[in-house]
């Protein structure tokens, strides 16, 4: 199974990446396979130092910023116990995990890895529609280089009636943060 998240990885000179990412996982969750694009900055720390830690949060607001490049400033981060890197202070678990292989002969990498650590901060806000539909629009906001605008606009339009009918303040700026994103590519793609 498939399960969001964020991860958040350290390159060599110590900067912190957060990413949305979507690890394949087990119920026991002791390995988890993560698959970047090789393109991605979590790809590149993870080459250059293959620790890091997978949150599942509820934070959809912060899961958005990831998604397009736009967290500033960056959330509260605790310390790592058993891996360097950083745990996000609001997250509801976490699994500190050492990637244990990375097979990067394809465009979108396999990196197997391993949870040599685990923690619960805090319960899960529990289900909600609109937080599940401002995951699907932050997958599509990843997309756009290379998936038709439209089908994306057309696609946030019937997710922004989720957000409408059963979000909160944060549901709404995170979609609203995922148009701007959207309207710029569409803006770059003109020009």
């Amino acid at each position: 199974m498939i399960l969001e998240g964020i991860v958040t990885t350290v390159s060599a000179t110590g900067e912190i990446n957060i990413a949305p990412m979507g690890p394949r996982v087990e119920p026991a969750m002791e390995r988890l396979l993560l698959k970047p694009f090789r393109t991605s900055r979590t790809y590149r720390n993870l080459r250059e130092h293959p620790e890091g830690v997978f949150h599942v949060t509820d934070d959809v607001l912060l899961l958005a910023q990831a998604a397009v490049g736009a967290v500033a400033p960056m959330p509260p981060l605790l310390s790592a116990a058993r891996v360097r890197g950083h745990v996000l202070r609001d997250c509801c678990r976490y699994y500190e995990f050492r990637a244990v292989s990375i097979d990067d002969r394809e465009e979108r990498c396999q990196i197997d890895a391993v949870v040599l650590n685990l923690g619960r901060v805090r319960d899960f806000f529990g289900f909600n529609r609109a937080k599940h539909a401002v995951v699907e629009a932050a997958i599509l906001a990843t997309r756009v280089a290379f998936l038709p605008l439209d089908e994306i606009e057309a696609e946030f339009g019937r997710l922004n009636i989720l957000v409408d009918k059963t979000g909160g303040d944060q549901e709404q700026q995170a979609l609203a943060l995922l148009r701007r994103h959207v309207g710029s590519a569409r803006e770059t793609r003109k020009t």
